[in-house]
């Protein structure tokens, strides 16, 4: 069975990432959980056990352009389908957190807060989580300014400042209302010359 969980829906900008994983039936990391629930500090250590223990994970990205283009609920999806779809082994059923199918053939059960509950749902959303924040990080370091590497693209205060400041970066999700309006305020800008 493959535990399928996605991370960065919310935030202003970035890419939406999925992972699956299929765990094996015994030996499982201890203190697996919603990634939510734990700290950088345990994310990274179980990163680690549940990339050496798992018998196969693959982690995909739905990127911004297909955020703005299809909307972020059918980019997840994209994301998690290509996650399954990367396996290096066929599940031969797929457990998705929360209560929309990605759209999968073969047998699917949704599970919503599955990621609290669901092992393999929880190591899907730690190594997700944990690759996506790293990418965070990343593009920090190429559009400075944002504080990306500390809100991970969330909409927070110094995020939606930064916007009205900067003007959105082409990683941010122009479909998103923020992010609309500091398009509009950077060009009413450009505008007054």
């Amino acid at each position: 069975m493959a535990g399928v969980d996605e991370v960065g829906r919310g935030p202003l900008a970035g890419p939406v990432v999925a992972a699956a994983v299929i765990m094996p039936a015994r030996g499982l990391p201890r203190g697996l959980t919603d990634s939510k629930a734990l700290s950088e500090t345990e994310r990274a250590e179980l990163n680690v056990k549940i990339r050496q223990r798992a018998l196969a994970f693959c982690i995909a990205e739905a990127d911004v352009s297909e955020i703005d283009r299809l909307n972020i609920l059918q980019a997840t999806l994209l994301a998690m389908r290509r996650a399954v779809a990367g396996l290096a082994r066929r599940p031969t059923a797929v457990w998705v957190d929360g209560n929309r199918s990605p759209g999968l053939s073969g047998p699917i059960r949704c599970v919503v807060g599955g990621d609290g509950q669901v092992p393999a749902i929880s190591a899907a959303s730690v190594i997700a989580k944990v690759a996506r924040d790293a990418q965070m990080a990343r593009l920090d370091a190429q559009f400075p300014g944002y504080g990306l590497a500390a809100h991970k693209g969330y909409g927070t205060a110094f995020h939606r400042e930064a916007l009205m400041r900067l003007g959105p970066s082409p990683i941010h999700r122009r479909s998103f209302a923020p992010v609309a309006r500091a398009m509009a305020a950077t060009q009413s800008r450009l505008d007054l010359g």
